[in-house]
Order: structure tokens, then sequence, then C-alpha cells
């Protein structure tokens, strides 16, 4: 997907491909920290990875980091809000 975050808006995804049967939802949890969640338990430990770029960003500030936080949830943390546009998200599940 292609993620775009502005103010204290959740980040809005342009999915560009998703095999995985479910629909994911962004949601925004404080300043910076968003979350992806998915109904179906597909997100499963040791074989769940997220390759990121911020895209365009706002600021020289590039600090960006993910954890899978269960089977149905993967967190994403910037600095702060508002510092991605189109940038591209992609979650592997082996």
């Amino acid at each position: 997907a292609l993620l775009t975050q502005t103010g204290t808006n959740a980040p809005v995804a342009t999915v560009l491909n998703n095999t995985t049967g479910g629909t994911i939802t962004w949601t925004r949890t404080g300043s910076g920290a968003y979350t992806a969640t998915i109904a179906d338990a597909v997100f499963t430990e040791n074989k769940t990875v997220v390759f990121a770029n911020p895209g365009i960003m706002v600021s020289n500030d590039n600090s960006f980091g993910w954890a899978r936080t269960n089977d149905t949830q993967i967190a994403v943390s910037l600095s702060t809000d508002g510092r991605v546009t189109d940038g591209s998200f992609e979650i592997r599940i082996y």
C-alpha cells in the first residue's frame, strides 16, 4: 500500500495488492503511532515482515519503526504525525 498520514488523522492506505483475504484498517493511537489491524489472525509470529519507507518526508527526521503486536495487529511508529506521504508499506506473510 501507499500510506499518507496528515495532522492527527489515521493513515490513509491506497492498496496496491492484498492477498490476505481480509481488509486492513489503519488507526492513529497517538502522536506518530499507528496500528494496522486485520480481523483474521494472519500476522503469524516469525513469519510476518514489513518492508517500508516513509516516501516524501516533510522533515529530515527519518525515524521509522514497526512491530508485530499480535496475530491481527502491526504497530508503526514515526517521530511525530504528518511525516509520511505516499510511503510504501508492504506486509509479507511467509
